[in-house]
């Protein structure tokens, strides 16, 4: 058991470190192209960024699902890669069909794996609705400010 929860928790700070560091070279971008944005027109930057943010989402949930199924076949847990994919990807997004289970000796493993979905598309949505909520605070702000400096001329 202390070694399921060991590569667990291993899994889950590979995963999460990856989400959070890539999250910040994403916030990166999103600064160096703020200028661009606040310029009108602001619906189709807006659409941009968005989908920028969800294409980086699901990136991190594909490379979180390929760590796990990796992690899965390093144990010798299943017999082909497309089963361990299968099997993390089920896990991860906490869908949980059931059709295909781990051994009783690894089945905190997949629990783990789970609870690390659970945290991480939570983490991941958290980023896409605070990217719409800056982005559309920040294009509205320079509306205002366009506009009250328009009416002072």
């Amino acid at each position: 058991m202390l070694h399921q929860i060991a590569i667990g928790s291993l899994m889950m700070l590979i995963t999460i470190s990856f989400a959070a560091t890539t999250a910040w070279a994403l916030e990166a971008m999103f600064v160096r192209s703020a200028r661009w944005v606040m310029r009108e027109p602001h619906g189709p930057k807006l659409l941009l960024m968005v989908m920028a943010a969800a294409l980086w989402a699901l990136a991190m949930v594909t490379a979180s699902v390929w760590a796990w199924a990796i992690c899965f076949r390093l144990l010798d847990i299943f017999q082909t890669m497309e089963e361990a994919v299968y099997f993390a990807l089920v896990v991860y997004t906490t869908l949980g069909y059931g059709d295909i289970l781990l051994s009783h000796e690894w089945r905190i493993l997949g629990g783990m794996a789970a609870a690390n979905g659970l945290l991480n598309i939570g983490f991941l949505t958290a980023m896409m609705v605070e990217t719409l909520r800056q982005i559309r605070k920040n294009q509205l702000e320079a509306r205002r400010l366009k506009a009250h400096s328009s009416m002072h001329l």
